[in-house]
């Protein structure tokens, strides 16, 4: 059986498993079926995230071995919970290089280790180039000799046998690795890379003994009955997802296996032996339909007068995935470009790839996506016609190496050109700038959900659905309380416009980011809003980077983000409005908590979202969860406490407990889906639908219903049967359920068939 409900932990050095371990009751009894946990194999020393791995044999002693591991293992059994894994098959740690013993070993032996082909290296290029040195002319000089290694300042080399005579240069100068500038690494490396990072290179898992040493230990686990899901991370950067999903399923063909797969809207997950994706593309969909789809021209001209000019999506979005293709991964670029050593063909790949309408095909699945690239590419530089017509007749050949690295090329060209660029220059309305999400996509209409998850329960209905994960831009109540905005938009023009006055930014785009950041996730400490913003400008490269800091505007960044807590005024400005948006952003939190817990999929919980969660972007995502609190206020609700919806946030607690609860004790009640409409004057307002036995009603655009006096009339059309309100344990029955009633405590309601 696939899990009921899942509960992610970034388990962590400061948050160990032995920690971990001692959640186990707790999540019990907020009803998950399994933990779901952060990558567990050995990380680099004092990795916080654990997708850096050195050592694919042991569990990471940093989080507490394999001892940590059993006791995890041993104290979910006891509470009746199962394990979820998250493992990194697209690539390894290297930063550090002594922590990893496979790229030790290839940086001593070269092409005669054993391992050499457990990365993917272009070894026709000579030595593997290394990025570390500083950028000035006798960097080399500052290398030193201890022993057999090579030293520069705290990183360490191997000295292969033999050639350990003479000054320190001269034996550098003899080893099968070139220690380089950083800054070189963006255009000459020849490893690939985890995107642009270096110190991540690519394993080559498409080798069955490459997939079997890295896989060994977590398929022991699977063996032994330690894990019973798998999340996969990446997928996208590997030679072939498709033959590695096959292998890892027949290999653990009862495990719930779910791919961190982004799909583009109208993209279709390919055929394979999997439940689904993590839940992006669900995310999408409920925080969409909690949006005021009518009002999108209003922060279209708000936009237009912040910015002095119009923005296109499609070529903001052509022209950063253009430039990362071209700086960023030029290394990624030129190797594509030696497969075809006729043509002159970096122009014509680069274009290829900035014209991709999805992250990535996998051929022959998606060789439409192709074509349309083909097509734009061509409408956008006539004079490649010939050269892109050469390159997309290799391109869609599964066989031609040529079209096994472009597919890995694009979606590392997508991923960085839109969500860690695009995303933060296009900020009209960032409650829609998602993972996973179209931010031109405004919002969702009731019709368009129902749609959505009507087709999900019929062709994923285990795949996973997710608010929030350590890589969503902003946390599910930031975004609840931004979809406010939607139904506000006169108000929020009139303060955003006197805001940007008394704390000035030279960027404007970027300045609307961050003042919907900081309403969003008031009260926010300075900071913390500081970090954020500075991650942000350095992420949108349009004046600073983190390549090249623009020390001057990085300055104007600071005195920007000062100035809301300087300036008494705009402080008392700034915390009034986001007061007075707060109780609505409640009522969509509420709502769309409800929903993605009992929508069609395997819902997550991430670490700390059972109550009110104003993250934003990692790291600021990945902060401490006040476990105790939790478990008080579990307690609380569970001695009959009935709370308000209120800044505690156990409102939210006792929606996803007892959501959680009701799908573990009866799944058989989540086996269909069928939208319920409200009659009467307002029901536009009201989200509901029948998942078998299973009533789900919530509200939304809840600024709109105030200001119609409330629901009036309204009323829910059901069956004539006797139903319980979980939340309140209020009975109600009939054919036509008045709202008024219905939602006269929570603006949500989860109504069980008795």
């Amino acid at each position: 059986m696939p899990p009921t409900g899942t509960y992610r932990v970034q388990v962590r050095p400061d948050f160990d498993l032995k920690a971990t371990a001692e959640l186990a009751d707790y999540l019990a009894e907020l009803g998950v079926s399994h933990l779901y946990t952060a990558p567990l194999l050995t990380a680099a020393p004092g990795s916080e995230h654990g997708y850096d791995a050195v050592d694919h044999g042991r569990v990471n002693p940093q989080v507490g071995g394999e001892d940590g591991r059993l006791g995890l293992v041993a104290a979910l059994r006891a509470a009746g919970l199962g394990l979820v894994v998250d493992i990194v098959p697209n690539h390894a740690g290297v930063a550090v290089a002594a922590a990893n013993p496979t790229w030790w070993d290839v940086l001593k032996h070269g092409q005669g280790s054993r391992y050499a082909d457990w990365y993917d290296i272009d070894w026709s290029r000579g030595r593997l180039l290394l990025p570390v040195l500083a950028d000035e002319p006798d960097a080399l000089d500052r290398l030193t000799v201890s022993g057999d290694e090579l030293h520069y300042y705290d990183h360490r080399f191997p000295i292969a046998d033999g050639t350990g005579d003479g000054s320190a240069r001269e034996i550098h100068d003899r080893q099968h690795y070139e220690l380089v500038a950083w800054t070189r690494g963006d255009a000459e490396l020849n490893y690939r890379r985890f995107f642009a990072i270096a110190g991540l290179a690519g394993l080559r898992v498409e080798d069955p003994d490459v997939f079997a040493a890295t896989h060994a230990e977590l398929l022991r686990w699977y063996a032994e009955g330690g894990v019973q899901g798998i999340r996969v991370d990446h997928p996208d950067g590997l030679r072939d997802p498709g033959e590695y999903l096959q292998r890892l399923h027949d290999a653990a063909p009862d495990a719930w296996l779910v791919v961190e797969k982004i799909l583009a809207p109208g993209e279709q997950l390919p055929p394979w032996p999997i439940a689904g994706t993590t839940g992006y593309d669900a995310l999408a969909e409920v925080g969409g339909v909690f949006v005021d789809t009518t009002t999108e021209a209003f922060f279209d001209t708000l936009d237009h007068y912040l910015t002095g000019g119009e923005t296109s999506w499609p070529n903001l979005v052509h022209d950063t995935k253009y430039h990362v293709a071209t700086t960023l991964l030029a290394a990624e670029l030129a190797r594509l470009s030696r497969l075809a050593p006729e043509l002159d063909a970096a122009p014509g790949l680069a274009e290829l790839a900035a014209c991709f309408p999805v992250y990535r095909t996998y051929l022959p699945f998606g060789a439409r996506h192709l074509a349309r690239a083909r097509a734009e590419a061509g409408r956008r530089r006539p004079q490649l016609i010939a050269t892109l017509d050469q390159l997309t007749t290799r391109l869609r050949n599964p066989t031609d190496e040529l079209a096994q690295r472009f597919q890995q090329f694009t979606g590392a060209v997508t991923a960085k050109g839109v969500e860690d660029t695009a995303f933060y220059r296009w900020t009209r309305f960032t409650a829609r700038n998602e993972v996973g999400t179209d931010p031109t996509k405004f919002g969702l209409t009731v019709d368009e959900f129902h749609d959505a998850a009507q087709e999900r329960q019929q062709t994923w209905p285990t795949g996973m659905t997710t608010l929030s994960t350590h890589d969503t831009k902003r946390g599910e109540d930031v975004r609840a309380r931004l979809a406010v905005l939607a139904e506000l938009p006169g108000d929020w023009t009139e303060v955003i416009r006197r805001w940007v006055r008394i704390a000035p930014l030279p960027d404007p785009s970027l300045a609307h980011l961050i003042w919907q950041a900081a309403v969003g996730a008031w009260p926010i400490g300075r900071e913390r809003l500081h970090a954020y913003a500075l991650k942000a400008a350095r992420e949108a490269g349009t004046v600073t980077s983190w390549r090249r800091p623009d020390e001057r505007f990085e300055a104007a960044l600071r005195a920007m983000v000062d100035t809301v807590y300087d300036d008494p005024a705009l402080h008392r400005e700034v915390s009034d409005f986001a007061a007075a948006i707060t109780p609505p952003g409640w009522s969509n939190s509420l709502g769309q908590k409800l929903v993605q817990l009992t929508m069609p999929g395997v819902p997550d919980t991430y670490q700390g979202t059972e109550l009110w969660d104003h993250s934003l972007v990692d790291p600021d995502n990945r902060r401490p969860v006040d476990f105790g609190d939790r478990r008080a206020l579990l307690a609380r609700l569970d001695g009959g406490w009935q709370p308000p919806v209120d800044a505690t946030g156990a409102a939210k607690l006792l929606v996803t407990s007892r959501a959680l609860r009701l799908r573990r004790r009866h799944p058989e009640l989540f086996g269909t889906y069928l939208p319920v409409f409200a009659q009467g004057r307002v029901g536009e307002h009201a989200l509901a639908y029948d998942r078998g036995g299973v009533v789900v009603v919530a509200t939304r655009l809840p600024v709109g219903l105030a200001r119609h006096g409330g629901w009036h009339d309204t009323a829910l059309s059901l069956d004539g049967n006797r139903f319980t309100d979980l939340l309140t344990g209020t009975d109600v029955s009939g054919r036509h359920i008045p709202l008024t009633d219905l939602l006269a405590t929570y603006p949500v309601a989860l109504l069980v068939k008795q």
